[in-house]
């Protein structure tokens, strides 16, 4: 049995990774300040520690590592959106970037030697350079916030790996979906702000002209790639996309929605939103030789999302 750190524990991805760990038999304790998150999405198990904190709290932050020692540490907090950075950048940054950099300081300088540390960067890094699909050595072009953030943490994450010896990987997320997405939040990830559309056949509002694109990829797919990079020591002090590396249009996506539920809605338009980008998808090939193989495509994720949605 592995201890386990999970920042963010309680929202999306978080949840999910919560859920398959304990499964697993590992000891999780999960630190949220649900903000974004909700307790509703963890299960109630003797196995499981729930801490509603902020990681911003450098001195509870410190004494928990400390005190717990963990084995794995995934660090998934953070504010999600980027219109939200855009809005409130000094805000976000604390939590995005300084609180994670205070982990790993503190992790150095109490000689703390996690088995592995896995930190949630994104897609977002690559900005609009046009060059696809996105490698890990692509050029980094962040538009926002959000997304300078990201790649700040990443690389602080990384040097402190090669200057220090801590066991750490960093993921670039492309676009996760599945069950325990939000899709109260206007940020949601759009694919859960669809699916809540078609279960009350609603209006969607589609930013741009639809054919924007996107690398999808379903978070069962995410959950085996965060393992294999936490087991597999080659994974050590690198940075890797998760994503499918296929493509998919938003106007593709709903054709696909509304042959799974056999439903129609109303599709409006608008002026593509500050910060967007218009294609990213991802080449997976650094990832892939590793082992990793994404199992359900755009389609079939759909439809596993739709049945868990109307359970």
């Amino acid at each position: 049995m592995a201890k386990v750190l999970i920042t963010g524990g309680a929202g999306f991805i978080g949840s999910n990774l919560t859920m398959r760990l304990l499964s697993e038999g590992n000891e999780v304790t999960v630190v949220d300040d649900l903000s974004m998150g909700l307790q509703d999405n963890l299960p109630q198990q003797p196995n499981l520690t729930f801490i509603q904190q902020s990681i911003t709290n450098s001195e509870f932050m410190s004494e928990l590592l400390i005190d717990q020692n963990f084995d794995f540490i995934y660090l998934l907090a953070a504010v999600a959106s980027v219109a939200d950075s855009v809005e409130r950048p000094i805000e976000t940054h604390e939590i995005n970037q300084e609180a994670n950099l205070r982990i790993f300081e503190t992790i150095r300088k109490h000689h703390l030697h996690p088995k592995r540390v896995i930190f949630s960067s994104s897609a977002a890094v690559y900005g609009d350079e046009p060059s696809l699909p996105k490698t890990e050595g692509s050029p980094i072009a962040p538009l926002t916030p959000y997304a300078i953030d990201k790649f700040a943490t990443e690389r602080f994450l990384m040097a402190y790996a090669n200057l220090y010896q801590i066991n750490a990987s960093a993921v670039r997320f492309f676009n996760v979906f599945g069950p325990h997405q939000n899709p109260q939040s206007p940020y949601s990830g759009v694919l859960s702000i669809l699916t809540q559309t078609f279960k009350t056949e609603g209006s969607f509002c589609v930013f741009g002209d639809g054919q924007q694109s996107r690398d999808f990829i379903y978070i069962t797919d995410v959950l085996d790639a965060l393992q294999l990079l936490a087991k597999n020591d080659l994974a050590k002090g690198q940075v890797f996309n998760v994503a499918t590396g296929q493509t998919t249009t938003l106007l593709d996506v709903i054709k696909d929605y509304e042959e799974i539920t056999n439903k129609r809605i109303t599709v409006t338009y608008a002026n593509m939103r500050q910060g967007d980008i218009r294609h990213s998808w991802a080449n997976i090939d650094k990832l892939s030789t590793l082992g990793f193989e994404p199992h359900i495509n755009v389609y079939e994720g759909l439809r596993r999302y739709w049945q868990y949605i109307n359970r």
